[in-house]
């Protein structure tokens, strides 16, 4: 593997040589195909892992001291196992420092270690580069240090990293799609019980094609957690009205319209509203691909775009103008934004025949009313965290 070799040369430019073994692990990225801002109310999503992701080249240190590098930034960063705290100036080295302080904090006493990070996941596009980079920190250290972890249980912790070190209160979506996927399939998981199963994507003659905006965006810096914060509102206030319920990942719609007007705050009654019938749509959409079809799946990502762009109010200029463009395209059945929002990427289902002709009209469209110009990717599912390499 050409990539690997040079990425093994670039670690010992960097670190010099030792006798020490260099072992390689990959985390992919995630598209998420329906079920946006629900996984943190308890609800359904249904993602899958993709083939693009990050690799890690790892050597084990005995000092306790890490070294972390990457390809894609200046920034190196060095400290010891132990009191870590957040620095703004460490930039992307944040994510891997949450989750070896998670081992700390588990009692885990880490001997350290050099890290070189590489990835090919758009930076800030939605598809999930931070729970990549999380999930193969922790994995690899989990293998290096021989850790009684399970993947699942590795999926918790990057996600605690996020929550509780860099300040996203992302649910567990990202990192789980990361660590448990499987190619050639998605993935329904109830995010409060991490109940799941892997659900066979079978399009036919039509593919995914993710289609970056290019508008950046810092979930840290958006209105992210004000959404998070406005949902825990609606429904502690909510759930007064619904004794047996538990949390609002698993009230239906039927129990929606006997209890909505109780809600009278509009734009919590807005946010409830989405993540109701969000949940609602990732279902019909599980029962449409496990049927083999796609035109409901497709009208499902439609309404579901409908609902974060009306109803949750996160799409924006830049990803409601990719998706009405997508609309207009002969051959594309659904398309809708994928991620948090804010910007990042859409994803669309898309006739192999007419891709180019998407991909063309899309970018003249979105050209002229935004300036930008926007990426386009295939959206191949692909497996898990694992290692690429022996020792």
């Amino acid at each position: 593997m050409p990539r690997l070799s040079a990425l093994r040369q670039r670690f010992e430019q960097i670190f010099n040589e030792t006798d020490e073994a260099l072992r390689v692990f990959f985390a992919p990225g995630r598209v998420n195909l329906i079920g946006e801002h629900t996984d943190f109310t308890g609800g359904y999503v249904l993602p899958a892992a993709l083939t693009y992701g990050t690799w890690a080249v790892v050597r084990r240190r005995k000092d306790r001291k890490f070294r972390l590098a990457s390809t894609s930034f200046d920034e190196r960063v060095e400290f010891d196992a132990t009191g870590l705290d957040y620095r703004g100036e460490d930039g992307w080295a944040n994510y891997p420092k949450g989750v070896i302080r998670e081992f700390d904090q588990l009692g885990i006493r880490l001997s350290g270690c050099d890290m070189l990070f590489d990835g090919n996941i758009p930076k800030a596009a939605g598809l999930s580069s931070s729970a990549s980079l999380e999930m193969v920190t922790a994995f690899a250290l989990q293998q290096l240090e021989n850790i009684d972890q399970s993947l699942l249980e590795l999926t918790q912790l990057a996600q605690r990293a996020e929550n509780q070190f860099v300040g996203v209160n992302c649910g567990i979506m990202d990192q789980f799609a990361s660590g448990m996927g499987k190619a050639g399939h998605a993935l329904l998981l109830k995010c409060d019980s991490l109940i799941y199963r892997h659900v066979p994507l079978s399009f036919g003659d039509y593919q995914l094609v993710l289609t970056n905006s290019n508008k950046q965006r810092s979930l840290t810096e958006s209105k992210y957690n004000q959404r998070r914060q406005e949902c825990e509102a609606g429904a502690i206030a909510l759930l007064k009205y619904l004794p047996y319920v538990s949390c609002l990942g698993d009230v239906t719609l039927e129990q929606w319209k006997t209890v909505h007007k109780k809600i009278r705050t509009p734009e919590i009654h807005k946010r409830l509203d989405h993540v109701v019938h969000e949940n609602a749509r990732v279902l019909t959409s599980t029962l449409a691909l496990e049927a083999g079809d796609i035109k409901t799946f497709g009208q499902t990502m439609i309404k579901s775009h409908e609902s974060l762009r009306d109803l949750y109010e996160v799409t924006g200029l830049e990803l409601d103008t990719l998706f009405d463009q997508a609309r207009q395209v002969v051959g594309c059945l659904g398309t809708r934004m994928t991620g948090a929002g804010f910007g990042g990427c859409t994803v669309s289902l898309v006739h192999e025949k007419a891709v180019g002709d998407f991909k063309a009209q899309v970018t003249q469209g979105y050209q002229a009313k935004t300036g930008l110009t926007p990426t386009f990717y295939k959206g191949e599912s692909g497996d898990g965290t694992r290692e690429i390499l022996g020792r």
